[in-house]
C-alpha cells in the first residue's frame, strides 16, 4: 500500500497572513519610495539612493515575504506534502530584516547592510531548507502538480542571485570576478527575476493559474520541458553576460522568451476559457505581466541588437520586468491565496464561501491601478518626465493601499480561521 500522503497540508493561515501582511507593508512603503525617486527616475539616475530603495524594498522586501507566504500554501497542496510549521515560523522575523538591508544598501551604511544580508540570508537558507524537505519528501507513486525540477532549480536561483548580490555590495563599482559591474548587474537581475521568479511563475502557475481561474487544467506532460527550456536560455544569457558575448546573451534571451511564450499561450487560453463571474487579480495580473514582460523583451533584445543601452533604457528595463512583471503577478495573487488560507483552515461547522473571503472589486481595482501606474512610469523613465513620474508613483501607492484594504477585509472576514486549528478543514 501506498505511503505517500494523499492531500498536502499547507502552513496554518496566521503564518500564511503574517507573511502576507509583512509583503504589503513592504510594498507600500515601495510604492511611497516610488513616489519620492520620481525627480531621479525621470532623470534616470537608476544609482540615485531614493531609486535603489525603491526597488530594493520590492526585491528585498516584499518578494521574499510574499513568495514565501504563497508557497508555504500553494507548494505542500501541489507537491502532497506537508509544511513545516517551524521553519515557517523561524523564516519569517529572518526576512523581515529585508527593508532594513534595502535602506543600508540605499545609503552606503555597510555595517549595518552585512549584519542585515546576514538575517536576510539565514531566512533565505531556512526556506531553501523547507522547498528542498518539500520536494524530498514528496511521494513519487502519485501525480504531483508541480514540477520537482523546477521548484529546486528556482532555489537553486535565488541563491546564486543572492550571492552575487552580496558580491556587488562589497566590490561597489569595481568588477565582480573580472565582469565589469553594468554586467554584473545585468546578471544578479536576471538570476533573480528570469532564474527564480519567473521559473517559479512557470512551475507552479501552470496548475495555480487554471485553479484560480476556474479553467480546465493544463495539458499532462512526461517532462518539464517549459523550465528546462527557461534555465538553458537564462544560463546561456547568464555566460554572454560574464563573457561579453553578444551572441550568447541573444540566444539565451530568445530561449528564455520562447519558454515563457508557452505560458503565454497558456495564459491567453484560460482568459478565453475561464468560468469567473468576471475578471479578478491574478489573471488580469498575469496577462498585464506578460505585457510588461513583452516590454522588457524588447527592450533588452534591442539594446543586444545594438540599440542605445541609456540609461533611461535600462531603467525602463529593470522597472517593467522586476516590477511590471514579477512583482506585479505575485502581488495579484495574494488576495487570492490569503482568502484559499482562510477557507482551508476555517474550522469545523459550516464554512462561507471562498468568495465571501476575497473582495473581488477591491483587487480588481488594485490590478488597474497598478497596470496604468506601470506604464506610465515605464513612458516616463523613456521620455524623461517628472509629472508624469509623480503620477505614476501616485496610482501605484493607490494600487498598494488597495491591496492593502482588500488583505484587511479578508483578514476580518476569516477571522475565525486565523488561529491554528488541529488540522486544515479542506484536507
Amino acid at each position: 500500500m501506498s505511503t505517500g500522503a494523499r492531500v498536502g497540508r499547507p502552513a496554518p493561515a496566521v503564518l500564511v497572513a503574517l507573511y502576507f501582511s509583512a509583503a504589503l507593508l513592504c510594498w507600500l512603503a515601495a510604492t511611497i519610495s516610488f513616489v519620492d525617486a520620481a525627480p531621479q527616475l525621470a532623470a534616470a539616475g537608476v544609482a540615485a539612493p531614493e531609486v535603489l530603495l525603491a526597488v530594493h524594498l520590492v526585491g528585498l522586501g516584499f518578494l521574499p515575504l510574499a513568495v514565501t507566504g504563497a508557497v508555504l500554501h500553494v507548494l505542500p497542496t501541489l507537491l502532497r506534502n506537508h509544511a513545516s510549521q517551524a521553519r515557517g515560523w523561524t523564516a519569517l522575523p529572518l526576512l523581515c530584516a529585508g527593508p532594513v538591508l534595502a535602506y543600508a544598501i540605499a545609503h552606503g551604511y555597510d555595517t549595518v547592510t552585512w549584519v542585515a544580508a546576514a538575517v536576510e540570508t539565514a531566512g533565505f537558507l531556512v526556506v531553501a531548507w523547507e522547498l528542498v524537505a518539500l520536494v524530498v519528501g514528496a511521494p513519487h507513486d502519485r501525480m504531483l502538480l508541480a514540477s520537482r525540477f523546477g521548484v529546486l532549480l528556482a532555489t537553486f536561483h535565488a541563491a546564486v542571485a543572492l550571492a552575487v548580490g552580496a558580491g556587488l555590495a562589497e566590490q561597489g563599482w569595481k568588477p565582480l570576478l573580472g565582469i565589469p559591474h553594468d554586467r554584473a548587474i545585468g546578471i544578479h537581475l536576471n538570476l533573480a527575476v528570469l532564474g527564480w521568479l519567473t521559473l517559479l511563475i512557470v512551475t507552479v502557475g501552470r496548475t495555480l493559474t487554471p485553479m484560480l481561474s476556474l479553467a480546465p487544467a493544463a495539458a499532462r506532460r512526461r517532462l518539464p520541458v517549459e523550465e528546462l527550456v527557461l534555465t538553458g536560455g537564462l544560463w546561456l544569457l547568464v555566460a554572454g553576460l560574464a563573457f561579453g558575448e553578444q551572441a550568447l546573451m541573444l540566444a539565451g534571451a530568445l530561449l528564455a522568451l520562447a519558454a515563457i511564450g508557452v505560458f503565454a499561450v497558456l495564459t491567453a487560453r484560460i482568459g478565453r476559457e475561464h468560468r469567473l463571474d468576471g475578471l479578478e487579480g491574478p489573471l488580469t495580473h498575469v496577462v498585464t505581466g506578460m505585457f510588461f514582460l513583452l516590454q522588457a523583451a524588447i527592450l533588452g533584445v534591442g539594446m543586444l541588437l545594438g540599440l542605445d543601452a541609456s540609461p533611461a533604457r535600462l531603467t525602463a528595463y529593470v522597472v517593467a520586468l522586476l516590477v511590471g512583471w514579477a512583482a506585479g503577478v505575485t502581488l495579484g495573487h495574494l488576495g487570492k491565496l490569503l482568502s484559499l488560507s482562510a477557507w482551508t483552515w476555517w474550522p469545523p461547522g459550516p464554512r462561507p464561501k471562498q468568495a465571501a473571503l476575497y473582495p473581488r472589486g477591491v483587487w480588481l481595482v488594485e490590478a488597474i491601478a497598478f497596470a496604468v501606474g506601470i506604464e506610465l512610469l515605464v513612458n516616463a523613465v523613456l521620455g524623461g518626465s517628472e509629472g508624469v513620474a509623480l503620477l505614476a508613483g501616485m496610482l501605484l501607492v493607490g494600487s498598494a493601499a488597495a491591496a492593502c484594504v482588500g488583505a484587511a477585509f479578508t483578514l476580518l472576514a476569516g477571522r475565525r480561521a486565523f488561529r491554528t486549528p488541529p488540522s486544515p478543514a479542506a484536507a
